[in-house]
This record gives C-alpha cells, sequence and structure tokens, in this order.
C-alpha cells in the first residue's frame, strides 16, 4: 500500500520564528479543515527507566509558549513512568493532510490550580469517570466499572459539585524539539525541527 502524496512545498521561509507559534499555524489549519474528527488527538510514547516503551493516544487540552498538556490518572501506566521517566514523545499524525508534528522533551505535572481548574469545565460524566476508573488497573469485568461509576452518580447527581480526584491532574511537556513533517511525493518529503538552545530555538532541515 503507498500513497502518492501531493502537497506544496514546505521551506524555511515559511517557518514561523518560534516552534510554538508555528504549531499553532498547523493545528490551527487542520482544525479548521474539518478533515480530521479530533485533530488534538496525539500518541504519547513514554518509557520505563531501562528503557521499555509503551505508547498511547490522549487528547491535547492546552498548548502554549510554555508546552503541550494533557491529563490523566497519575497512577496510570504513563503517569508511572513519566514520574520515574520524564523524558516523553509527542505525535500528531494528521494523516489527510500529509503532515506530522513530531515532539520530544520533558514531562511534569501543572499546578494543582490548574488541574481543578480544567476539572471544572468537563462535563458531568466525564468527572465521575474519572473517580470510576482508576486507570491501567486489572479488573474484574465491565460490570464492576460501571457499578462504581453507578455509585458516584448517586453521590454526586447532575448539578452536585465533583471533587477533582488527588491522584488525577494534567502533565505538561516542554519541547526540546518539534520536527514539521510535510509529505510530498517520491517521498521527498520537508522535514524542518526546531531544536532548543537555551533560551532559543534553531532550525534544520532532516532528509525524509
Amino acid at each position: 500500500m503507498r500513497e502518492h502524496y501531493r502537497s506544496e512545498d514546505f521551506t524555511e521561509r515559511d517557518l514561523s520564528p518560534d516552534p510554538m507559534g508555528q504549531f499553532a499555524r498547523w493545528f490551527c489549519q487542520v482544525a479548521a479543515g474539518g478533515v480530521l474528527h479530533e485533530p488534538n488527538a496525539m500518541v504519547v510514547s513514554t518509557a520505563t527507566p531501562d528503557g521499555r516503551p509503551s505508547s498511547r493516544t490522549v487528547l491535547l487540552k492546552q498548548y502554549d509558549d510554555r508546552g503541550f498538556v494533557f491529563f490523566t490518572n497519575y497512577g496510570s501506566r504513563k503517569g508511572r513512568e513519566l514520574a520515574a521517566n520524564p523524558y516523553v514523545s509527542l505525535l500528531f499524525p494528521w494523516h489527510p493532510m500529509a503532515r506530522q508534528v513530531i515532539v520530544t522533551g520533558t514531562a511534569s505535572r501543572v499546578s494543582r490550580e490548574e488541574t481543578v481548574g480544567y476539572f471544572r469545565t468537563r462535563p458531568h460524566g466525564s468527572q465521575l469517570g474519572a473517580w470510576a476508573s482508576e486507570q491501567s488497573t486489572v479488573i474484574g469485568s465491565r460490570e464492576e466499572l460501571i457499578e462504581r461509576y453507578e455509585e458516584l452518580a448517586a453521590r454526586y447527581p447532575e448539578g452536585e459539585k465533583v471533587p477533582a480526584p488527588p491522584n488525577w491532574g494534567g502533565i505538561r511537556v516542554v519541547p526540546e524539539t518539534i520536527e514539521f513533517w510535510q509529505g510530498h511525493g517520491n517521498r521527498l518529503h520537508d522535514r524542518l525541527r526546531y531544536v532548543r538552545e537555551g533560551g532559543s530555538w534553531r532550525v534544520e532541515r532532516l532528509c525524509p
């Protein structure tokens, strides 16, 4: 199976001065195009201290000059691995537009205030779900999970304030490199990568 990519050249003169500005530019184009169901879906790859990797898809909830933020149970596999080994990779697979963004960096928890502020914006059911699921742990059946949820729904009916779980919150990935990949015909893709150097960024072109 092969796809012949058709797209415009992506050159250094097209780049924003900083990678987060360039990410915002591409993200807005992807989100506005309507070709992707969840343009904020990204693959988060973590590893244990001895180098055993794992990956999963999560939703980006915020980005700014400080980095990329997603939310999770800190006791989940990714939460435990990031606590032991903060090096992380993010991949935004925007295949319909023949684009990818690849981020490498380090992860740390956001402040509790940021976590609570975001938790308040979640739908009521999602708030209950964060309590019901001990993410990544073994459970006997789906019925057991539903039972936990229904017990919480009885305790916190719609309209009732649900507290943010103490072991749940945000992770911010501070980038060290951000690569912008634009697919082209004959596998002559454009790959432009920002590399952090102190307080500034250097741009380099990679062979496809």
